[in-house]
């Protein structure tokens, strides 16, 4: 499928989406059972919270989504990691207005993000995404991931779930206007992932952070380049916002704070993982000798510090070999 890129940061500037009908024609998904509570977080925005976990526990609720309701269409942030938890959260969008979803922003292509997708698609919304997903879909990872998936959490993933590639990549930031709202889009290129972005709301001064910012929790690295992202959050801690949605996690009360501390956890893992490789001592030996003290009390330390930690080594090898 080919890939519109969008390269200017005018080409979005309050755009005026055309009036959409998509009647929220029913579709056979496979229904959840889990707990799924809606938070309006400010005027416009809510937003639900998945659960900590591992990427199969609570039936794939295990991370976060979002939609902003601007009085002319309504915009998605993500769309959970299920077609069922996807149409789960489109009824919850239409507890509060009958709007038609008219755009889904892609925080970034993580199948935790992306399967529920197909649903807003069918509804005609189009898709937006930064660039650098494109090396996900292309590769075999992303197949192979979705056959796991359709076993791991099958019903709620299957035979039926396809991934679902943007209409467009984003490759610079964008504004656009919708209704009553400004929205503000930075892509932040490969921290978290392969490509990542995040969502202001400018008239909330919300931001939705997709993965840069994991609140209250450790959190999973997969692929990511370490060294960009954390110059992307000390970027981010000097901003002044009201409230900020992480990809995982509650909406941070003090969204410095949980800013800073998603950074000084990568900060630590770069300061010891780096002087490991710098003085050759072997991975398990430089674990052991670590005093995790300020993270391992949080959740997700005992699923993803260990797998975090290594992928840090690995890469800052490959960072002393200039790779």
């Amino acid at each position: 499928m080919r890939l519109i890129i969008l390269t200017l940061s005018v080409l979005l500037l309050f755009w005026q989406f055309p009036a959409r009908s998509d009647n929220d024609k029913p579709t056979d998904y496979a229904p959840v059972s889990v707990d799924m509570e809606l938070v309006q977080v400010s005027e416009h925005v809510w937003f639900v919270q998945g659960e900590p976990g591992v990427a199969t526990d609570n039936e794939g609720f295990i991370s976060n989504a979002g939609f902003v309701v601007t009085g002319a269409g309504v915009v998605v942030f993500d769309a959970l990691g299920s077609p069922s938890l996807a149409n789960a959260l489109l009824k919850k969008i239409r507890t509060v207005t009958n709007e038609p979803i008219v755009r889904v922003i892609v925080s970034h292509y993580h199948a935790d993000h992306i399967y529920g997708l197909q649903v807003f698609e069918d509804l005609g919304a189009e898709i937006l995404a930064p660039v650098g997903v494109e090396r996900y879909l292309e590769s075999e990872q992303a197949q192979e991931r979705l056959e796991e998936r359709r076993f791991t959490l099958d019903p709620w993933v299957n035979d039926n779930t396809r991934l679902v590639y943007p209409d467009a990549l984003l490759e610079e930031g964008a504004q656009f206007r919708l209704g009553d709202v400004e929205f503000i889009v930075t892509v932040v290129g490969n921290a978290h992932s392969d490509g990542d972005l995040t969502l202001f709301v400018l008239p909330d001064k919300v931001l939705f952070s997709g993965d840069i910012i994991f609140e209250g929790r450790v959190p999973f690295l997969g692929d990511a380049n370490t060294a960009r992202w954390v110059q992307v959050l000390t970027r981010m801690e000097r901003e002044k916002l009201v409230a900020l949605v992480p990809g995982h996690g509650g909406v941070a009360q003090d969204p410095n704070a949980a800013v800073g501390l998603t950074r000084r956890y990568l900060a630590f893992l770069r300061e010891h993982m780096g002087a490991a490789v710098d003085e050759f001592v072997p991975f398990d030996e430089a674990y052991a000798a670590i005093d995790w003290g300020d993270f391992e009390q949080l959740p997700a330390f005992a699923e993803a510090n260990r797998r975090n930690a290594y992928q840090v080594y690995l890469s800052m090898e490959a960072e002393l070999l200039g790779n």
